[in-house]
C-alpha cells in the first residue's frame, strides 16, 4: 500500500491495493482506517469492485444508513445511487457534511464513480479541523459553547409540495449539534456548521444581545461567517473523477462540495454512508 499526500491540509491518494481485498482483510482495512484519520479523505483509482464489495468494504466501518429522499439500491441496502444528467439542480453543490440533519450525522462514506463527464464534475473536500484551528481566538471564545439547529426541510424538502415537505419534516425534525464538535476518535475540535444549519439555539443571551439590533444580526452574521470558512482554498483538496475512482472520507472532520458544472453531460455515483454517533 502506497500513500501519496495531495495537499498540506487534506487528502491522500492510495495505490497498490484493491478495496475488495480490504473488505476481507482485517489488517489491510486497519491500515486504511488509520490513513483516513490522518488524511481525512482518501482516494483510489481503478477500483473494479462490485456493488457487493462496495457495501462489504463500507460496512467494515459500521452499519450503513439509508436516505429518506434518495433511497437505496434495492438489492444493496445502504448504497445510494446519485445519478445526475442534464438537470442543473443539485443538493451536492453546497458545502455540507452528510446527514447533519440527523441526530447522529454520518461517520463517513465510500463514494464510487460509475460514469463521469469528460470534463467537470469534480468534488472538493475541506478540512474542518484546520478551519477551526485557523479561526481568530476571539471567535473561538465566542462560539465555544454555542449550539445550532440543522434540518432537512429547507434543503431536500424545498422543492417538495407543502404536504410532502411537512411529512418529511415530521419524520426528520430539526436536530441540535454543537457548533464546535469534538472528534470522537482523535479528540480534535471541528467547526461543525454548514448548509444544513439554520440558526444558533443559545446565542441570544445577555452576553451577546445588548439591544434589539443584535437580536438577529449578530447571530446570522456570525453563522454565515462560520459557514464561509469551508470555502477557503488553503483548507481544501479537489479531486478529478474517473470511472472506477473511489473516495472515502471522515464526515466528522470534513465537508465537501460537488461541482455542478457538467450538464448536459452525465455523472453517476454510488455512495455507501456509514451511521455515525451522537455529537453531544
Amino acid at each position: 500500500m502506497q500513500i501519496r499526500q495531495i495537499t498540506p491540509a487534506i487528502g491522500a491518494e492510495i495505490s497498490g491495493i484493491h478495496l475488495g481485498d480490504a473488505a476481507r482483510d482485517a489488517t489491510l482495512f486497519a491500515d486504511i482506517r488509520a490513513a483516513l484519520l490522518t488524511h481525512r479523505v482518501l482516494f483510489f483509482r481503478d477500483q473494479d469492485i462490485t456493488r457487493a464489495e462496495h457495501v462489504a468494504f463500507a460496512s467494515r466501518f459500521g452499519p450503513l444508513e439509508d436516505h429518506p429522499v434518495a433511497g437505496s439500491d434495492p438489492e444493496h441496502p445502504g448504497l445510494v445511487r446519485i445519478y445526475r444528467s442534464d438537470d442543473p439542480h443539485s443538493y451536492e453543490n453546497t458545502w455540507h457534511c452528510d446527514g447533519l440533519w440527523r441526530p447522529n450525522p454520518a461517520m463517513g462514506a465510500v463514494l464510487r464513480c460509475i460514469e463521469c463527464p469528460p470534463i467537470g464534475g469534480d468534488t472538493i473536500w475541506v478540512n474542518m479541523v484546520k478551519a477551526y484551528e485557523e479561526l481568530p481566538e476571539s471567535i473561538k471564545r465566542s462560539i465555544g459553547g454555542l449550539r445550532a439547529k440543522a434540518g432537512i426541510e429547507h434543503t431536500f424538502g424545498a422543492v417538495m409540495a407543502p404536504e410532502a415537505r411537512a411529512r418529511l419534516a415530521g419524520e426528520h425534525p430539526p436536530v441540535e449539534h454543537p457548533v464546535v464538535r469534538t472528534h470522537p476518535e482523535t479528540g480534535e475540535k471541528v467547526l461543525f456548521v454548514n448548509g444544513f444549519t439554520t440558526h444558533f439555539t443559545n446565542f441570544h443571551t445577555p452576553a451577546n444581545v445588548r439591544v434589539g439590533q443584535d437580536f438577529t444580526q449578530g447571530a446570522s452574521g456570525l453563522l454565515q461567517y462560520l459557514i464561509g470558512q469551508a470555502a477557503i482554498p488553503e483548507y481544501q483538496v479537489r479531486w478529478r473523477w474517473r470511472a472506477g475512482s473511489v473516495a472515502i472520507w471522515d464526515n466528522r472532520a470534513t465537508q465537501h462540495y460537488a461541482a455542478m458544472d457538467y450538464p448536459p453531460s452525465h455523472r453517476k455515483m454510488e455512495r455507501a454512508g456509514i451511521v455515525g454517533t451522537p455529537t453531544f
